[in-house]
């Protein structure tokens, strides 16, 4: 008999007209929130500390949403961020009590970084201590859970009962979704999920409200800041998380274009076309003669308007003095009290506080209204887009000049590499997930879509679980998903691959094994420099080889289609071209190359 074959008849036609949960158990309240909230899947590994959940899931939901196994909690994590990355949509992940949310902390904290919402979900106790079984229950109950990620997520809260359960969730999705996102966590006791429930609950109606409007900008301000734009002689847009909105892509291209202005994308998100004639990334000559600089829901302006002694650690800007700053953005709100990824404060003649998917259309109105009015100004707009514009071709040129050199070379270097794969790829409809080949592909290929990349990865141990969650994301559209995957940050979290095969989510891995911890290496050869001590000796505690480790065979252990290593770079297109086919047929694929230290 099922659970709802067991309720009282006049109990559940009193549920029904007043749209209240069912009688049943108390972890099916939590259930039916999930289903209501709409995450299109559930990430976890499994715990017994939400068995109650768990069950109500399977048989309450009929496993609606999706729950897709992972085989670490970070993992679990790490896929959401990636699908919220690509999509800006949040999956619910569920993991274990003390220990669970242990293994997860790495993920929950680049999610919080990367502005990436994750609706967490975690068990604890009993907290009744009569309830607890010997030593297990005990080891698994924490006072006050959250304090182990309080200090980076949005919220985190434990209801006290099951009257708590849908107010906090509610609030919590809603504050999760408000600008600037973020993961939250929700813990539930598990006598409280394994308890009948004894009435009924009602539950948010879905025509509530739940998240609120954007921050909209005050017009006033928006008229300054247009002045400012206007009046400056050289101004540069600087973004960084604009391109989480899904505009906020055209949104900087009607901008720039309104304000003839070179943009210098921080590649936190794609927010700038590559091929666009006013895109000058990784450009350091076009802040030389920059008199206004415009931060674009951006935190990390110092990396690119600045030269970095890795050795002094000094910094000298690129930008001439009596420069000026103009911020537009969310400012200091959810800034972080315990981690400084809110990096040093820049000094700005004006700040304006606003979401940029607003700010940014009503600003290029204002400037585009006043180059129409004002000749002069419309002459000078132009002729600064043909002047960024030479710029422009004259970098990308140079690029393609330098990624001819050492072409035929093996190990492979990486302009090789990034260009083979797109020779292969340039006419599919294609998806880069976070490395993108030590930014040789911004470099070389065309990212002619919002949805081309997803940004920047976040260092070893998140960039394959990212990427699965970014395949995920694109499962089933036709587009051919393409991960550079370097051979450190796979080390971390081999098991991953086993859920693309077991989730059916194909797409391509392109290895980027240079056998090593390079990114660290660099930094013991610099110092080894400075310090006048043995450069050889900079691998030691750096190197992954002797043994060198065989990922194709690790993938196809974990049922994946892969070849490799491959050294030599005439291999490299046959490969993909066959690799390719297996992905579209459904089957995820890696390619194993041997590159070199360096792009």
């Amino acid at each position: 008999m099922t659970m709802q074959e067991k309720v009282d008849p006049k109990a559940k036609a009193l549920e029904e007209s007043e749209g209240s949960a069912p009688f049943g158990w108390q972890s099916d309240v939590i259930a039916d929130l999930i289903k209501q909230y709409g995450f299109p899947f559930i990430t976890l590994n499994p715990g017994a500390s939400y068995r109650g959940l768990h069950d109500s899931l399977v048989n309450h939901n009929g496993n609606t949403p999706e729950m897709l196994v992972c085989l670490h909690e970070k993992i679990a994590v790490e896929i959401a961020h990636g699908y919220a990355k690509a999509t800006g949509k949040p999956l619910a992940v569920i993991v274990h009590n003390v220990v669970g949310l242990l293994h997860a902390t790495l993920g929950v904290y680049t999610a919080y970084t990367d502005r990436a919402p994750v609706f967490l979900i975690g068990a604890t106790g009993p907290m009744d201590e009569g309830k607890r079984r010997p030593r297990v229950d005990w080891a698994h109950t924490a006072n006050v859970q959250g304090t182990q990620v309080r200090d980076y997520v949005k919220w985190d809260y434990q209801p006290g009962g099951i009257d708590g359960v849908v107010d906090s969730f509610a609030r919590a999705y809603s504050i999760m979704m408000t600008e600037p996102r973020g993961p939250i966590y929700m813990v539930y006791d598990a006598a409280l999920q394994e308890a009948p429930l004894a009435a009924p609950v009602t539950l948010p109606s879905p025509a509530s409200a739940t998240v609120p409007s954007r921050i909209a900008p005050d017009p006033k301000a928006l008229e300054e800041a247009a002045d400012r734009l206007v009046s400056a002689e050289w101004p540069v847009l600087l973004p960084q998380y604009v391109g989480c909105d899904p505009n906020g892509f055209s949104n900087t291209v009607a901008l720039a274009e309104a304000l003839g202005a070179p943009v210098v994308d921080t590649q936190w998100r794609l927010n700038f076309p590559t091929e666009h004639p006013l895109d000058m990334r990784m450009n350091k000559e076009v802040f030389k003669q920059a008199d206004l600089i415009t931060l674009l829901d951006c935190r990390d302006w110092e990396r690119p308007t600045h030269v970095n002694d890795r050795i002094n650690r000094t910094l000298q800007p690129l930008y001439p003095k009596g420069c000026e700053w103009l911020d537009i953005g969310f400012a200091d709100i959810e800034i972080s009290k315990w981690a400084a990824d809110y990096q040093r404060y820049p000094d700005c003649s004006q700040r304006l506080l606003a979401d940029p998917a607003l700010a940014m259309p009503a600003l290029t109105s204002l400037i585009s209204k006043r180059s129409r009015d004002d000749r002069h100004l419309a002459r000078r707009i132009e002729e600064r887009s043909h002047a960024v514009a030479g710029m422009h071709d004259a970098q990308r040129a140079k690029w393609r000049e330098e990624a001819s050199e050492n072409w035929n070379a093996s190990p492979i270097a990486l302009p090789r590499l990034a260009s083979e794969v797109w020779e292969k790829i340039r006419h599919e409809d294609w998806v880069l997930t976070t490395n993108p080949f030590e930014d040789w592909a911004p470099k070389l290929w065309d990212f002619d879509r919002h949805y081309r990349w997803a940004g920047r990865g976040l260092g070893p141990g998140t960039q394959i679980g990212i990427s699965l969650g970014i395949a995920l994301a694109h499962r089933g559209t036709g587009r051919l998903v393409v991960n550079c995957q370097t051979d450190g940050d796979l080390l971390f979290d081999v098991g991953a691959l086993w859920f693309a095969a077991k989730h059916k989510v194909p797409f391509l891995c392109v290895m980027h094994n240079n056998r090593a911890y390079y990114n660290d290496w660099e930094h013991q050869v610099t110092v080894a420099e400075q310090r006048g001590t043995p450069v050889n000796r900079a691998h030691i505690g750096m190197d992954l080889f002797d043994p060198a480790p065989d990922f194709a065979t690790l993938a196809r252990g974990c049922g994946w289609y892969a070849e490799g290593p491959i050294e030599d770079p005439a291999d490299i297109g046959p490969a993909l071209e066959r690799a390719i086919a297996k992905v579209k047929s459904g089957v995820p694929a890696l390619i194993d190359t041997i590159t070199q230290f360096t792009g």
